[in-house]
């Protein structure tokens, strides 16, 4: 026995994972799926840190030995490989080693556009070779960091996050040049004339969502040009993130359909709203697997994508005793840890320059005020409904994985320390704060919204290792390379300025 736990105790993070239990049965059963669907080929994806998907294509007979040894690309590859605008490469040089992949096969996936090709979501390390930490989790991989901080979450609340998105965005025409030309229709929200003219586009992503297991429920026109939201039902975490990153691969996919541009940019026309992401979040104890196939009698994928976790105990509903209106305790110190770190949560829920683009467009709704209210679109925060709040300063352009850690960072924050958001808002938060009231504003810019982040501990604990100092070079990067450039703004109003 002691040999055996001295074995174990000596194995590299990729060697533990690729010899888990039940790994090798889940493999088997992959085989067994590429087989049945006449699955060629197979892409092996995970997340860079600005929540793109990378990766490598192999072809699917290589299936068992990338399972246990994985696909490499270069470490640089979670930063897009990008150069910063001194032309370094972000976060790693040509000299650094090689990441090693290791693909997850519960996310194994058939395409439904093209039914010989699956995906399958992956888990990144460093290299075997490194001198340094070898084979150990490569911290600079977001995806892989959600997987271990809800983990650590679980194990010292017994609770676990469960999530829904609002994901927004724009169907754009598309000019000769390959350009927006406007959006597919006029701005006109919740109209069902509007909704009906991009109905042909809908009904192709809803098709591809449930294909790949996505539980479509609502839908509509919003108010913004081509604005569709169109909603999956929420789930753990994890798989929340998945799904949303799949359905950002659905919608690239069904515009080269259609000859369309399927914009997740957050503002990219001013005077009308600008496309959200809200997280709706609500912390549970317990819960069961419920596998929904949809009707389909043969699942094109492993049953974990077609999975939801149901029932169990709300942590945030009311008390009995207490308001209808009111979460019970767990849920309040959520509020308020999401309130005491509201500043740096917003350099990762709005990360781009665009981002602010929404905030300073005035009368629009979006959420400028770090106070929470009972279904108060005024506020930052608002319980949307008993059981749940929606965080709202998270837009179209989110990494979802990044976002998903730093609120279990703020919720964690909050229980540990009891922190007490206040009373909610009922007001309109304008008017009030007219009356007298006094609340703090989110920051107004990237870099104000980046110097909020390098301040707060808490938060920048759900970047841990490499990936702080790399989202904190990217983005600072980006926000510099905004601060050099001479736009239209900048001609048209001072080209004639003077004499």
């Amino acid at each position: 026995m002691t040999g055996i736990l001295t074995k174990l105790e000596t194995l590299t993070d990729v060697e533990a994972y690729v010899s888990a239990d039940g790994r090798d049965e889940q493999v088997q059963q992959v085989r067994a799926k590429i087989d049945q669907l006449g699955i060629q080929y197979i892409y092996y994806q995970f997340i860079s840190v600005t929540g793109r998907v990378v990766g490598k294509g192999v072809p699917a007979d290589h299936w068992e030995s990338i399972a246990a040894k994985g696909i490499q690309l270069v470490y640089g590859s979670t930063a897009n490989l990008f150069l910063d605008r001194y032309r370094n490469y972000i976060g790693y040089g040509p000299e650094a080693a090689e990441l090693v992949a290791i693909p997850d096969p519960e996310t194994f996936c058939q395409l439904p556009w093209d039914k010989r090709v699956a995906r399958v979501y992956c888990v990144c390390f460093r290299n075997r070779e490194e001198e340094v930490d070898p084979g150990a989790f490569l911290t600079s991989d977001c995806r892989g960091n959600l997987k271990r901080i809800h983990a650590q979450f679980q194990t010292e609340h017994g609770l676990h996050l469960r999530h829904g998105c609002e994901p927004e965005m724009m169907w754009l025409k598309k000019g000769a040049d390959g350009q927006p030309v406007g959006g597919v229709t006029k701005p006109n929200c919740y109209h069902i004339d509007q909704f009906e003219e991009l109905r042909p586009v809908f009904l192709r992503v809803i098709e591809y969502g449930r294909a790949m297991g996505l539980d479509m429920i609502q839908g509509d026109h919003e108010d913004a040009p081509g604005q569709l939201e169109l909603n999956f039902t929420y789930d753990d975490a994890l798989r929340t993130c998945d799904r949303l990153t799949t359905y950002r691969q659905i919608c690239a996919q069904v515009a080269r359909e259609f000859n369309l541009i399927a914009c997740f940019m957050s503002k990219p026309f001013m005077g009308v709203s600008a496309s959200g992401c809200h997280h709706n979040l609500s912390l549970w104890r317990d819960g069961e697997e419920t596998l929904n196939p949809f009707g389909m009698e043969d699942l094109p994928g492993m049953p974990e994508n077609f999975t939801y976790r149901k029932g169990g105990e709300n942590t945030f509903m009311p008390v009995p005793e207490g308001s209808k209106r009111i979460p019970g305790p767990t849920g309040l110190h959520c509020i308020g840890g999401v309130i005491e770190h509201l500043g740096a949560l917003t350099a990762i829920g709005c990360s781009t320059v665009n981002s602010y683009r929404r905030l300073w467009d005035t009368g629009l709704w979006a959420p400028v005020y770090s106070d929470w209210g009972y279904q108060n679109r005024t506020c930052g925060l608002r319980v949307s409904a008993p059981g749940r709040f929606e965080y709202r300063a998270v837009d179209s352009m989110v990494n979802p994985y990044l976002m998903a850690s730093a609120l279990l960072k703020a919720f964690d924050d909050g229980i540990k320390r009891n922190l007490d958001p206040g009373e909610p808002e009922q007001r309109n938060l304008y008017e009030a704060m007219e009356a007298g009231k006094q609340v703090k504003k989110l920051p107004m810019s990237l870099g104000e919204a980046l110097d909020r982040l390098e301040a707060d501990e808490v938060i920048r604990a759900a970047m841990p290792g490499e990936m702080y100092p790399l989202y904190a070079w990217y983005k600072r990067d980006e926000w510099e390379r905004f601060l050099a450039t001479t736009s239209n703004w900048d001609m048209e109003t001072y080209l004639d300025c003077l004499p």
